[in-house]
């Protein structure tokens, strides 16, 4: 497998008693490398770093520490006194920023797991620290600093940002993994060029390493990757120190959405991943982003990946890992909303002419670069209307992409699918979903997906004609998608939501298809996959839709599928009301939030304030104030070499340009910075559960699967519509009915009836019970007695519960070893089994020469020592055999064999 180099995940913020220093301490998951970033307060406005880019062991950094300690205590030799002291304690550094005084550091505090990749741990924000470098003996105060800290922080990390230690969020998996696959000979000069720069640096420069079968065992080659900063969300807070730190202190946050799910396939898991990643750039809320800047950048950008891996193998080279992307967006045209007047439905302008569709152009040349080709837009806005209002949208687009496409080779052209998505929803003779569903068919198979395996050989025994004509390119280690499909609206929220969701559903199919998981790639509705599937695209829906517009989605797929319950639509109305006050009240400060963080708008002395700003269009349009500008030609409107490797995005080209994104590293394989065991396992140090296991996934199985006895366990099977929506606490989902439990698990039960209690049959309980083992409070027949008579009375009916499907009362049978009766207070280290060699009595026990077997069959068995049982000849042997075979020294197969053989292909294949 290859391994990301994991940066420094633990951070100590530590400062000395004179206020003139502070110590950043960072360390790894496994605190056996250490550095150390030394950060001035003596300066009032200029940021002072010093790294002297060394790694300490353990003992090196205590020893430091203790001089820096001793050397800057008060009064030296009293014990009391302390010369360093620790201030905070971090998991990460989201930047440095300036307002109008001195440099704040912000630091992340806690966080959150949600989602597993290779290993790769994926962590949510949960809070954050600002705090103050320079100290107050040199503070030069400002009276509006206090504000612009307000607005600031009115962008709340804790919702929404996402980072990881140890994989590059802000590329996609194919781009990752395809960058371990280019050819060795490609990086042969620029290791070259880099074995100098080895000896200066430590073996912790590396990111991310692979193989080469021509090298000695013991040599790899690390990469460190250029983050794509147009989903960067901290690179401007991280520019000022980028040169100067070394690159293990960089992390780099990503804004959107992330989400996993456990698709369980008769027991085999099955992760499906879920990742939005929201533009930086043009970034804003509804109605006061709207359309392009002068750069191409469009408002409300969210690249959508979502990811299939076989979870019971971890590795990434070892695994098999798939994945397909799509892309949101506005209209890319020069055009706004006038959100002067209060009203709903405010009238759309278009700010500009472009008859040369130049920023459009600029758009998906950026788009040709990143995904490759064919680029498919799915334009989901209304063509016909009384009064103009979405189709001046239409209007102006089409013609762009007919200009565009007159330039491009035929094979390459731009698609353009115009369907108007809400007309259809009121018509009552076309099925949305089923028209949605032929363009998602159409469009994958287009595009294709990545897979980082070959066909498998279940492709062979259960061929599909759709699989053979797939798009995309195929490689010797799998498939690669070539190019993407962008849908929009207006609002590119709810439509785009459920467009997204449908094409993601064909694509879900045809993955699961190529890992081997089914036998066609198709999926049904109201199948435990789909749901699941679709209850992350909901939360995924949601939380966009919260971010640009202020509130959840209006409508969602059962809205489209006509299906949803009557209480939906009072929902949606106060998700109406709660958008359109969000736009109208709260947007503006929003969106001065984001500027500042961003660092769109940057405070000085000699500008105005922020809040002083008639509008920020000149902040994001930077291009339109030169004077001369340096426009593309009309006819040439793709940068330099795309077009030479499609439909392959060149960002992905082993070529000259790329390499030089791409720093190479010579390590070792055997350092501890970079074994991915150590630091996922982490046998070095006592581990709970809770920290272990702390991704609340949802889990088909245990959530979506009808609990009852004889239903097919298959995730892709149809359920009725009884049988999904009930459960056995009424007419609750089976993950509200979990939810329920869990909140009610520490109250007592109420107290059952002896008709019930005698009723509760052995199937009910199992039908109560989850799939981690307890039981629901239904079927638990306990109570907190304190009367002798009633606990007396409550033990036999428990006696009759346990006589009525055992036949027997273990009260009243002895233990033949020891001598012990069971009675509910003593514990017998026997068990008695009720199918004996003799019969039993006619009243029920049984007879004295019951067989009883003790509950461990190992000869010495404690909490000390475990002494394991004898294998009887046998069992070697069968083992031997099994040993044997794998080395290719089987046995011959004989006759029956054979016939036995051919019997089950043909029952199972023919």
């Amino acid at each position: 497998s290859f391994f990301f180099q994991p940066i420094l995940s633990k951070i100590i913020l530590m400062e000395i008693d004179s206020h003139r220093m502070y110590f950043l301490v960072g360390s790894n998951q496994a605190q056996t490398k250490h550095r150390v970033l030394k950060i001035d307060r003596t300066e009032p406005k200029d940021l002072v770093i010093i790294d002297d880019k060394h790694v300490y062991s353990q003992q090196e950094v205590r020893e430091l520490l203790s001089r820096l300690d001793l050397g800057n205590r008060t009064k030296i030799g009293q014990k009391g006194s302390s010369g360093l002291s620790r201030a905070v304690t971090a998991c990460g550094i989201v930047g440095f920023v300036r307002f109008l005084e001195g440099y704040y550091i912000v630091l992340i505090t806690k966080r959150r797991k949600m989602a597993d990749i290779g290993g790769h741990s994926i962590y949510k924000i949960e809070d954050t620290t600002m705090i103050y470098i320079p100290n107050d003996s040199v503070r030069v105060t400002h009276p509006d600093e206090a504000r612009y800290v307000r607005i600031f922080q009115n962008v709340d990390l804790s919702s929404n940002f996402y980072f990881s230690y140890s994989y590059d969020l802000s590329h996609s998996l194919q781009y990752n993994l395809t960058l371990l696959q280019r050819p060795f000979e490609l990086w042969s000069s620029a290791a070259a060029s880099a074995e100098e720069e080895v000896h200066t640096h430590s073996k912790q420069d590396s990111f991310d390493i692979f193989e080469d079968e021509g090298l000695p065992t013991q040599v790899v080659y690390g990469l460190q990757n250029e983050p794509y900063y147009k989903y960067v969300w901290n690179g401007k807070l991280l520019e000022r120190v980028k040169d100067v730190v070394h690159h293990d202190w960089l992390m780099y946050i990503i804004h959107g959405f992330c989400g996993q799910s456990k698709l369980l396939i008769y027991g085999r898991p099955v992760h499906i991943t879920l990742i939005a990643r929201r533009s930086s750039r043009f970034a804003g809320t509804r109605f006061l982003k709207r359309g392009a800047n002068c750069e191409g950048d469009v408002a409300n950008e969210v690249e959508t990946e979502q990811i299939v891996h076989d979870a019971s193998v971890m590795s990434f080279t070892a695994g098999s890992y798939s994945s397909y992307v799509q892309v949101r967006g506005s209209v890319p045209l020069y055009w706004s909303q006038d959100i002067s007047t209060m009203m709903p439905k405010p009238p759309i302008r278009l700010d500009q002419a472009d008859p040369f569709a130049h920023v459009a152009a600029l758009h998906f040349d950026q788009m040709l670069q990143r995904f490759g080709s064919p680029i498919i837009i799915l334009n989901l806005v209304k063509k016909r209307e009384k009064r103009k209002h979405e189709k001046i949208l239409s209007e102006e687009l089409y013609p762009a992409v007919i200009n565009l496409n007159q330039f491009l080779p035929p094979d390459h052209c731009i698609d353009y699918i115009a369907w108007d998505m809400a007309r259809y929803t009121k018509s009552k003779l076309c099925n949305v979903l089923d028209r949605l569903s032929m363009i998602a068919e159409n469009v994958v198979k287009r595009t294709g997906f990545f897979i980082n395996r070959s066909d498998f050989y279940s492709h062979t025994l259960r061929p599909d004609d759709r699989w053979g004509d797939l798009g995309g390119k195929i490689t010797s280690s799998g498939r690669v998608q070539t190019g993407v499909l962008r849908t929009n609206c207006v609002d590119c929220l709810d439509r785009t939501n459920t467009a997204q969701f449908m094409v993601g559903k064909c694509a879900l199919a045809y993955q699961l298809y190529a890992l081997g998981m089914i036998d066609k790639p198709k999926l049904q509705f109201d199948t435990d996959c789909v749901r699941l599937f679709e209850e992350l695209y909901e939360d995924h829906g949601d939380t966009l839709s919260l971010q640009y517009g202020g509130s959840q989605l209006v409508h969602r797929v059962k809205t489209y599928r006509k299906i949803a319950p009557w209480t939906q639509h009072s929902k949606d109305i106060m998700q109406t009301l709660s958008r359109y006050y969000s736009n109208a009240f709260s947007d503006a400060d929003r969106q001065d939030a984001i500027n500042l963080f961003l660092q769109v708008y940057q405070p000085s002395e000699c500008k105005p304030h922020l809040w002083e700003l008639p509008t920020d269009f000149y902040l994001h349009q930077r291009s339109t104030m030169g004077l001369h500008q340096d426009r593309r030609s009309y006819t040439l409107w793709w940068s330099k070499g795309v077009l030479t490797y499609l439909p392959v995005p060149y960002d992905e080209v082993a070529c000259e340009d790329t390499m030089k994104k791409v720093d190479v590293k010579r390590v070792n394989r055997f350092d501890e910075s970079i074994d991915i065991y150590k630091e996922f396992f982490k046998p070095y140090e006592l581990t709970s559960f809770d920290d272990t296991f702390c991704i609340a996934m949802t889990n088909s199985a245990r959530e979506f699967m009808p609990k009852t006895v004889g239903v097919d366990p298959s995730p892709f099977t149809v359920r009725k519509p009884e049988e999904t929506g009930k459960s056995v606490l009424g007419n609750k989902t089976n993950k509200e009915e979990t939810l329920l439990q869990r909140k009610t698990a520490a109250s007592a039960p109420p107290p059952p009836s002896e008709e019930a209690i005698s009723s509760t049959s052995e199937d009910d309980s199992e039908e109560d019970r989850d799939d981690d083992g307890s039981v629901s409070q239904r079927s638990t027949p306990i109570k907190l007695l304190t009367e002798s008579g009633e606990s007396s009375r409550t033990q036999e009916i428990q006696q009759q519960t346990v006589k009525e499907p055992y036949g027997l009362n273990l009260a009243d049978s002895p233990c033949n070893s020891c001598g012990d009766i069971f009675d509910g207070s003593s514990r017998c280290r026997h068990v008695t089994l009720p199918f004996s060699v003799h019969s039993s009595s006619p009243c029920g026990r049984v007879s004295s020469s019951a067989l009883r077997e003790p509950v461990s069959r190992f000869p010495e068995d404690s909490a000390y020592a475990v002494a394991p049982p004898r294998v009887d000849a046998d069992g070697r042997g069968v083992f031997e055999s099994h040993v044997l075979t794998g080395r290719g020294q089987g046995r011959v197969l004989c006759r029956d064999d054979m016939l036995m053989y051919r019997e089950y292909v043909k029952n199972r294949y023919m």
